[in-house]
């Protein structure tokens, strides 16, 4: 992968809001920034057991990025990162922060996954942490995820399942139509990790913090004929 500076000329990718989703993180982006992590005992074993799958060689691709704490902090791990959200708001803050850092080995993209070059066989790791329950397609999401992971590759991830949560089912598509929720996918864990199993990845970490927390989830592309 040809490195890049983080002040790189207009990317196509970086088009303006044009749906809901997007301009909701817009609005919300540096009140985001801001926001302490609920959890940062769960947050630093979640990114210490990460690094157990990173080698100094390693490319790594991490989707719904948000303000770029997870990229950076996993910065000085590896080779390269490539970093994409689809807020524009929250990358400029990402980049404001990786320059702070000086972590010059992420680059920061404002796009959808699926709006990425599609690389067969391209990245070590993909990380996406907080977004497949808020993904349009969240199958397709998982495929390209697959698609993208050289063999043996993994995938880590960090998704809320709400299903447990009744409460979510009736209020988010009323906090939605006023503009005050983006797209919401009900997962319950046994349901994601169907999902993710279901694309070929094999599950070789779980964990929940405590009830009601983000379920944890480390899966592999398997190096042919399934080993």
């Amino acid at each position: 992968m040809t490195m890049q500076a983080l002040h790189t000329p207009p990317n196509p990718l970086m088009k303006p809001s044009t749906n809901q989703d997007e301009r909701f993180w817009d609005k919300i982006a540096v009140k985001y920034a801001q926001k302490p992590v609920a959890d940062e005992a769960a947050y630093q074993q979640k990114l210490e057991m990460t690094r157990e799958y990173f080698t100094p060689e390693s490319l790594v691709l991490e989707f719904g990025c948000g303000t770029g704490s997870t990229a950076i902090a996993h910065a000085p791990f590896v080779k390269h990162i490539v970093a994409s959200d689809i807020s524009g708001e929250m990358i400029a803050i990402a980049e404001r922060k990786a320059i702070a850092a000086q972590a010059n080995n992420v680059l920061f993209v404002r796009a959808d996954l699926t709006e990425l070059p599609d690389r067969e066989g391209e990245y070590d790791v993909v990380m996406g942490h907080s977004i497949l329950h808020l993904v349009r397609d969240p199958q397709a999401v998982m495929s390209r995820v697959y698609r993208v992971l050289k063999p043996g590759g993994v995938f880590v991830s960090s998704t809320a399942c709400l299903d447990e949560m009744g409460f979510w089912k009736l209020a988010l598509p009323i906090a939605r139509a006023f503009g005050k929720a983006p797209h919401v996918n009900i997962f319950s864990r046994e349901g994601l990790i169907s999902e993710m199993t279901g694309q070929g990845f094999d599950l070789v970490h779980q964990w929940q913090p405590k009830k009601g927390a983000a379920v944890f989830l480390i899966a592999r592309k398997p190096i042919g004929n399934g080993e």
